[in-house]
């Protein structure tokens, strides 16, 4: 790479690459604790409001798999620059929006340059170590991946409760400046990226297909619950949009010289297999990670900020992980570290599916720690063993189609849950209040006893027995909610044994053993 003949230290290069990406996890995150603020400050409906994650997710499924075309087309060092400079003066837009308007416009903008900055820094990392030391690059890799997560929603609740919402686009500003600058003179092209004067066909039918189908199908995710999936015409319009576009995409790209989105990669059956393992781990990283906020602060009682150390030691305890488990797999096949992250996963989620209304702090914060480690286990050597099979020259389109997956399997997570914790709360609702009627003498018991301890404060009997009657029927619906939390983790935990047969088309990988010390 022309990196090492210019001789630049490999760990600048890393710094340099990781800043931009950090700035882009944050992003994805950061804007969900201020809505309710977005939403005041711009006088927007609940729905309208929710546009501003919605558009900036959108923008960043497109322009992901197209990542490595459009480096080849401009150059990766001028498009990762162009790229930061977009995402930066996009940041200040959207934190200076005068209307709910312009500040979805904005975040178009911001999610479009956004999308190219994670696998780019993906793919330059994974040139810049030499092979034995790959695992330890994706291990940094995913130290930042994982820190936008958890510092995210906390920094902007923190900004939003003490400053302004606005602010928590302004911090890019100065984080980009600094990002362009050390991209200005730690990056360079490598020789087989170089323009050599040919003039390159555009996929212009790949390019609009892309557009609408990837687009469609992030927005038919994300509304999906919220419009009640077929019953919406909205929804139904973007899944046919989305399957005629999809479709389409995968024959003109096939038939292509010069393809946006070069899927002929999928013929590396270890690359199609690491992919389906990283959209599942996706699906269940996501899902969780939603679900268990969820439950703190509607059934427990938790406020945003407690919700969030229960979740912040499991980020804590992936970050200290990380680097053990890039060192690990520089000795030890890789596959068998995923094998052991999805089992870890799985039980970590089955330890979920116990928790009742009598459960404790830090009940909730130690499966979320062994998920943690789960996590550290799969992700680095996942990535690790995927691309290690790619060659160099497709390195940045490789890791654009994986984030794709990983990004597309955590929207299908979160869809499915949010639907399946409202389906399955309307039918424990239904199945429990059968057992409430005047026929049950358990039922009969507890309203005579709350009926009294009502009474005893000075309520007359009929006030008294309309107001048992309110809190034996929310009661219900408390313990219609925990049982279908309950279900939920259990299929997300089958859900990461169901994938671990794929590991089998993993492809071993090669053994790189280090340099000799020179003499």
């Amino acid at each position: 790479m022309e990196s090492e003949e210019r001789n630049v230290n490999k760990w600048l290069i890393t710094v340099t690459v990781m800043l931009p990406a950090i700035m882009e996890i944050i992003d994805t995150s950061v804007a969900n604790v201020a809505l309710p603020h977005m939403q005041g400050s711009l006088n927007a409906g609940t729905d309208e409001i929710t546009w501003v994650l919605t558009s900036y997710l959108v923008s960043n499924a497109v322009v992901l798999p197209m990542t490595g075309w459009l480096a080849r087309m401009f150059g990766r060092k001028r498009f990762l620059i162009t790229c930061i400079v977009l995402f930066t003066l996009s940041s200040f837009l959207c934190g200076a929006a005068p209307s709910l308007g312009l500040l979805i416009f904005f975040r178009i903008l911001q999610g479009a340059a956004g999308g190219a900055l994670i696998p780019m820094s993906q793919a330059i990392m994974m040139e810049t170590f030499p092979p034995y030391q790959q695992g330890m690059a994706m291990a940094i890799f995913g130290i930042g991946a994982m820190f936008g997560p958890i510092v995210g929603p906390a920094l902007g609740g923190w900004i939003t409760d003490n400053m302004t919402w606005r602010w928590i686009f302004y911090i890019n500003i100065p984080i980009g400046i600094i990002a362009v600058t050390m991209a200005s003179f730690f990056l360079f092209d490598p020789s087989y990226l170089k323009r050599t004067g040919e003039k390159m066909a555009i996929d212009y039918w790949g390019l609009v297909l892309l557009v609408v189908g990837l687009g469609s199908l992030q927005i038919v995710l994300d509304k999906g619950q919220q419009e009640d999936w077929f019953n919406s015409p909205l929804i139904i319009g973007f899944s046919v949009m989305a399957a005629i576009t999809l479709t389409s995409l995968v024959w003109v790209e096939l038939t292509h010289e010069h393809p946006i989105v070069n899927l002929r990669l999928f013929k590396n059956v270890s690359f199609t297999a690491g992919n389906l393992i990283m959209f599942a781990v996706g699906f269940c990283l996501y899902s969780s990670i939603m679900l268990i906020p969820l439950f703190l602060q509607t059934l427990m009682g938790y406020n945003a900020t407690m919700a969030g150390m229960v979740l912040a030691p499991g980020g804590v305890a992936t970050l200290i992980c990380m680097p053990f488990v890039g060192a690990i797999i520089q000795r030890y096949d890789g596959r068998k570290v995923v094998l052991g992250g999805l089992i870890i996963g799985a039980v970590s989620m089955f330890v979920m599916r116990q928790f009742t209304l009598e459960s404790a702090y830090f009940d909730f914060v130690w499966p979320r720690i062994v998920l943690g480690v789960g996590l550290a286990m799969t992700f680095v050597p996942l990535t690790t063993v995927t691309l290690s099979t790619i060659p160099k020259v497709e390195m940045g389109n490789a890791t654009g189609i994986y984030s794709l997956l990983r990004n597309i399997g955590g929207s299908v997570g979160i869809a499915i849950s949010a639907t399946l914790l409202a389906r399955f709360m309307q039918f424990y609702q239904t199945n429990l209040v059968g057992h409430v009627n005047p026929y049950n003498p358990a039922f009969q018991n507890r309203l005579s006893i709350i009926k009294g301890a009502i009474m005893s404060r000075g309520f007359d009997a009929t006030a008294a027995e309309q107001k048992a009657y309110g809190m034996v029927t929310g009661m219900v619906q408390r313990q219609a909610a925990i049982l279908s939390y309950n279900r939920i983790f259990f299929i997300v935990g089958v859900a990461f044994l169901v994938i671990i047969p794929l590991l089998l088309l993993l492809k071993k990988p090669q053994r790189h053993a280090p340099p000799p010390p020179a003499h």
